[in-house]
């Protein structure tokens, strides 16, 4: 399947999203498949692939209602794709997107494929709410019995309580915890401030406003259902605003996480189309930049780790395999999920200890240049739908590259589950 025995390079020819909007804003009558299906056809349209039979579609979303068990399928032929285009639901928490692009990356390296397209969608505002086990396992009784008789009687033992709806959950089932709070455990232990946290989330605040502002977005960015840009940017948002929030997780005198510096629930999908060279260049489109290389990572966070925390030891071992150091990037993109989450990866990757007892360095993997990152706004102003985020990350960073002419970019994104997905990409 490899050709001359080498892998082929990865292509991004492009990406496209729809706007990110907050959770019950714009999109509260959408589903996933109706965000997904509108991002790839934007794609589609874009790219002149009505009709076209692909590889491969792998995307997937986080929150899924049961009807969505074929959701990558049925977005792709809704999109206008070949019914001959097969499509396959992906999850991996956070890095949905981007596990989904290294899936379609590998296959077209393996020569499996020539084309595929990645992405990711998530709807808090169309989140399945379910039945209690006891109300469910009396329908199920219902419905095995046979006669009149044995279908009523499971209804006698009903009760008020049976209908009490149960909704998605977000906390970690192995500690109890959510995510929030799992952060502020280490935004205590590497000591991270109030001031730096709200800092970092102003700054992405004014670099997503200012991307918009300039046009970066226009080619990136499709309107649907009335947006045209991501409404959690703050455009009119100060330090001072941002200091003024009360803690949204440990509410003590000690707690610094806010909404203001964490990400807010969204609603949003991406997607990515990835090809080999030869493809791209028989149909005649734009390589834009390349996916070079990728690291999956997941760390102990039950008592040991930081539940976030995962990205330090992908990037540090991705960098092993790339023979690269930290310093030898022009973008890094790093999934804001809190602004106290990216400080304590960089602070982690300085530290000499956690680079020496933890990722097995003689020395500290060192600071990075602050201007190169996050440089068209984060998660923190762009917003988090939860699958969809990677696929953002990815075409963000290849029209950086592509604009800027040459380099490479870093990608870091943190996932439930203490999981990290990251990856490298270099200009074409």
């Amino acid at each position: 399947m490899l050709h001359d025995g080498r892998a082929r390079r990865v292509a991004v020819v492009g990406g496209l999203r729809i706007p990110f909007c907050r959770a019950h804003s714009i999109y509260t009558d959408c589903s996933n498949q109706d965000m997904m299906t509108a991002t790839l056809t934007a794609l589609v349209n874009k790219y002149d692939l009505k009709g076209q039979t692909l590889g491969d579609v792998a995307l997937g979303a986080v929150i899924k209602h049961s009807k969505d068990w074929n959701l990558a399928r049925e977005c792709a032929i809704g999109a206008g794709l070949s019914l001959r285009t097969p499509g396959v639901d992906m999850q991996r928490a956070c890095g949905t997107s981007i596990e989904a692009c290294i899936n379609i990356a590998n296959k077209i390296a393996l020569g499996q494929i020539d084309v595929g397209i990645a992405g990711g969608t998530d709807s808090i505002s169309d989140a399945p709410i379910v039945y209690s086990d006891k109300f469910r396992s009396l329908l199920l009784a219902s419905a095995r019995g046979r006669s009149f008789g044995q279908k009523l009687k499971p209804w006698l033992s009903l009760r008020p309580g049976h209908l009490k709806p149960q909704l998605p959950g977000v906390i970690e089932p192995r500690t109890g915890l959510s995510m929030g709070q799992s952060a502020e455990i280490t935004t205590k232990e590497f000591e991270v401030t109030r001031e730096h946290q709200d800092q970092l989330a102003l700054a992405s605040h004014m670099k997503a406003a200012a991307a918009y502002d300039t046009g970066f977005y226009d080619d990136l960015v499709v309107p649907f259902q009335d947006a045209e840009e991501d409404n959690n940017i703050r455009r009119d948002t100060t330090f001072e605003k941002l200091q003024a929030l009360k803690p949204a997780f440990d509410r003590s005198e000690t707690g610094t996480m806010t909404a203001g510096n964490s990400t807010p629930l969204t609603d949003g999908a991406a997607a990515v189309l990835l090809t080999s060279e030869e493809w791209a260049k028989q149909k005649n489109l734009p390589i834009i930049a390349y996916l070079t290389h990728c690291k999956v990572a997941a760390v102990n966070f039950v008592g040991v780790e930081g539940l976030l925390m995962a990205p330090a030891y992908a990037v540090s071992d991705m960098l092993k395999d790339a023979d690269l150091q930290l310093q030898d990037f022009d973008f890094y993109e790093i999934h804001e999920a809190f602004a106290s989450q990216v400080i304590a990866t960089l602070k982690a990757w300085q530290s000499e200890q956690f680079c020496r007892d933890r990722l097995g360095r003689n020395q500290p993997m060192g600071p990075i240049e602050l201007a190169k990152l996050n440089v068209k706004g984060g998660s923190l102003a762009i917003g988090h739908p939860f699958a969809a985020t990677g696929a953002r990350i990815v075409a963000t960073m290849a029209k950086m590259l592509h604009e800027k002419g040459s380099g490479r970019g870093l990608i870091s994104v943190c996932a439930a589950g203490g999981m990290g997905v990251t990856a490298i990409m270099e200009a074409a």
